[in-house]
């Protein structure tokens, strides 16, 4: 554990980031209740919103703040009308920009249906989506692939003629991000539902695409030569996309390229409750990034309605990330308490939000998951 405690730096960003983000603070709080707190939080502003006030994205000192943290947790970014000068979104520094700037490679979502949740599939009684079938893993590469700045457009007379994205998938890329799918697999106890085993899916187009045959190739090297007693698993992602809704019990841990996994970790979040249930850790050799990956829904801004269960998952994430790190068990309890008092909280039933059918308020959930917290031992 560090002496000094651990830095956040908090970017509560734009729409109803800032709603669910105050909740998630309210949470960590209470873990720290009766007791000296192991983190420093200091919070930023910026984003969309932002932009549009102050004609910048955020301030220098908040990016140094970013950069020179222990860890980072950001609410959501965009606004409508919030564009920069070169047409992306306003508010990207926060997200994508802190991805390129600090090298967070993988992009981990978690996907676990926990009792008491509804999830977003109808016929809700099929057993196969049951709590204890969906509890999986998405690593997903996060700096390379279609999301490099290899792409433009050729524009003859103030018309548009060719636009063109170019994918880039290189080796250091590629590697270390199946790496860290097969150390994750070596980390989790629980193994796939289904069986138990401990197997890392590869999800790619190797049938068709020359980059997802070097992601494979890849992926069989790094897994037969170093990770041999963890099992290999191959889907194309067409395919993989009925296999997941079909039988999510077979997958433990599943690795993808950047676009292809960004799409399949939108899919898995129904199986888990919804995107407010789905949170996001942005993790390099050095910095991590955690946020709910919802979105900011300017439609429901400001009417304290939004589930804010994504950003205690993203907080429990980046609790463990530190605790991990730094080899402090103080604080991989501290993530276990939190985990306890969510899963106790949906169980109950008591802070379902409008997008569970229920009449629970943004703040009504935080302040259910802080008395939570409380009642679980130290």
């Amino acid at each position: 554990m560090k002496d000094a405690g651990y830095d956040v730096a908090v970017f509560a960003g734009d729409g109803t980031g800032p709603e669910v983000v105050r909740e998630g603070l309210k949470v960590l709080r209470a873990l720290a209740d009766g007791g000296p707190s192991p983190w420093h939080v200091r919070e930023y502003a910026g984003g969309g919103q932002y932009f549009l006030a102050r004609g910048r994205e955020w301030e220098p000192e908040a990016e140094a703040a970013a950069r020179s943290a222990d860890a980072v947790l950001v609410g959501a970014v965009g606004w409508p009308g919030a564009t920069l000068p070169n047409g992306d979104l306003a508010g990207r520094a926060l997200v994508l920009g802190l991805r390129e700037g600090l090298d967070l490679y993988a992009n981990v979502r978690p996907c676990k249906l926990y009792p008491g949740v509804t999830h977003r599939i109808s016929g809700s009684d099929r057993e196969v989506w049951s709590p204890k079938n969906v509890d999986l893993v998405i690593v997903r590469e996060n700096t390379e692939d279609l999301y490099t700045p290899a792409r433009g457009r050729l524009r003859r007379g103030g018309e548009t003629e060719v636009a063109i994205d170019t994918r880039v998938v290189t080796r250091k890329g590629t590697e270390r991000v199946v790496r860290f799918a097969f150390e994750l697999a070596r980390r989790r106890a629980r193994g796939a539902p289904e069986d138990g085993a401990r197997r890392v899916t590869c999800v790619d187009k190797s049938n068709v695409l020359e980059g997802c045959r070097y992601f494979r190739e890849t992926f069989d090297r790094l897994g037969a030569t170093e990770y041999p007693e963890i099992g290999r698993d191959y889907a194309y992602v067409d395919a993989f996309t009925q296999w997941l809704l079909r039988s999510p019990e077979h997958y433990d841990v599943v690795v993808a390229p950047n676009m292809m996994g960004d799409i399949i970790t939108d899919l898995a979040a129904v199986l888990q409750g919804g995107m407010g249930f789905a949170s996001g850790a942005n993790v390099g050799a050095e910095h991590a990034m955690f946020e709910p990956v919802h979105g900011s829904s300017p439609k429901h801004a400001g009417k304290n309605r939004v589930n804010p269960f994504a950003t205690f998952f993203a907080v429990e994430q980046m609790l463990r990330w530190l605790a991990e790190r730094h080899a402090d068990g103080g604080l991989a309890r501290q993530a276990d308490r939190l985990e306890a008092a969510i899963a106790r909280t949906l169980a109950a039933g008591t802070a379902r939000t409008y997008d569970q059918g229920g009449t629970a308020t943004t703040s009504d959930a935080g302040d259910r998951v802080a008395t939570a917290i409380r009642e679980e031992p130290r």
